[in-house]
């Protein structure tokens, strides 16, 4: 029996600028975080993937498949700003269950909707309302199955503007024309793990035995994944947050050492109220840069769990003092919180200097920077770089436009 709905948005960044301005539509286009040759995209509409142009293509090759590509700087605030008219879009014709990343959301279907040509109404009238209510160049493919697993696939079978139905009878050699890369929850790391075990293609990977894939996944989640070929609706899994993080390509304006550094304090203080509002500690720093000639300078740091600004930027200036020398130049940069535990399950710290004031202290800022906008408030490692690490979207996180707001940026 059908069950699922699943809403995939094609292109989804590229779509909305052609959706916004109408001379990029039926043109080649990348969405970039910087005018920049050495960036990369984070999105292309269909008509440069023609040519080869992909998610995370550099942009000095991309140019080169494909020499009349139009550069478009990305816009993250007018993407969410898209999801949530779309969201609502779906709404108005089949209840949106779950939102599973910025461009993809999941639907139930219950009683008459179960059938299939029921279901395909509702789907054709989703892509209506999508195209009435927010505009027509925002395609999706929609994929119709037993579970949430196999409708996001049927919905990767068929793009642009797809409608594809898996019905139980349909399993599992439907699948088999697949590789196992394109499944979803198989990435590098298991592709290389299901080779060990002697698993090559999808035809293999869904006749193995459940036993087979709970050795391969390690526990449970084989269980859970030999399951979800099947059909059989497995209850949505929530991870806890292990990381909070930012990272940013810099402007060749801000490819200095001295702005690199101001760019890293501005993601730490970011990351650092993200932190305070999830109501987390953290109990590691990381920090990275990646120059232009290739090199890259890593270190982390273990502290006492913190969410403390003054503490995390005195922990990144001892971190700076024992980076080696180096003259090159830096393009990316990144700053992650690791370890994390709820603010009520940390010991009290005996030696280091907070307390009442301190957590004061960072509650103001938090508010004065929500209230009045960002940069309001901000401690002083950040001031070359107010104007950088803009809102970022990761696809499986949606920012906090309260928190994330977005600016614009020189090239």
């Amino acid at each position: 029996m059908l069950s699922s709905l699943y809403v995939d948005f094609n292109s989804y960044f590229a779509s909305v600028e052609q959706q916004e301005h109408e001379q990029y539509r039926g043109k080649p286009i990348a969405v970039v975080p910087v005018m920049a040759d050495t960036t990369c995209a984070i999105a292309a509409s269909y008509e440069a993937k023609r040519y080869g142009v992909r998610t995370g293509t550099i942009i000095g090759e991309a140019k080169k498949m494909c020499p009349d590509l139009i550069l478009v700087p990305a816009r993250h605030g007018k993407y969410i700003d898209y999801h949530n008219r779309l969201v609502e879009a779906v709404e108005s014709a089949i209840h949106v269950r779950r939102v599973m990343s910025i461009d993809e959301m999941v639907c139930d279907l219950t009683g008459s909707a179960r059938q299939r040509a029921k279901a395909e109404t509702i789907a054709h009238d989703v892509k209506k309302v999508i195209a009435d209510k927010v505009g027509p160049y925002m395609k999706c493919s929609i994929g119709i199955a037993p579970n949430d697993f196999l409708a996001k696939t049927a919905s990767d079978l068929q793009k642009p503007d797809g409608l594809v139905v898996i019905e139980r009878e349909d399993l599992p050699h439907i699948l088999y024309s697949m590789e196992l890369r394109d499944i979803c929850g198989i990435g590098r790391n298991m592709h290389k793990r299901l080779w060990k075990h002697g698993i090559y293609t999808v035809e293999m990977l869904c006749n193995a035995p459940k036993e087979k894939l709970h050795a391969v996944w390690g526990g449970i989640e084989g269980d859970r994944f030999w399951a979800k070929l099947r059909g059989e609706q497995v209850p949505f899994y929530e991870p806890n947050k292990t990381t909070v993080g930012h990272s940013h390509v810099l402007p060749p304006r801000l490819r200095t050492q001295e702005s690199a550094d101001g760019v890293m304090h501005r993601l730490l203080q970011k990351a650092a109220m993200r932190l305070r509002k999830y109501g987390l500690l953290t109990a590691n720093l990381d920090v990275r840069v990646r120059y232009v000639a290739g090199d890259r300078w890593k270190c982390d740091m273990d502290l006492t769990p913190t969410q403390d600004i003054v503490q995390l930027t005195g922990a990144l200036a001892r971190m700076f003092e024992q980076r080696p020398v180096h003259d090159g130049v830096p393009f990316f940069v990144a700053v992650s919180l690791n370890k994390l535990i709820p603010a009520g399950m940390a010991p009290v710290p005996m030696f280091e200097h907070t307390g009442p004031s301190r957590e004061a202290l960072n509650t103001t800022i938090d508010k004065l920077n929500l209230k009045y906008g960002r940069n309001t408030v901000y401690l002083g490692g950040a001031h070359n770089a107010l104007a950088s690490a803009p809102m970022r979207i990761a696809f499986t996180h949606i920012p906090d436009v309260e928190i994330d707001e977005e600016e614009e940026e020189d090239e």
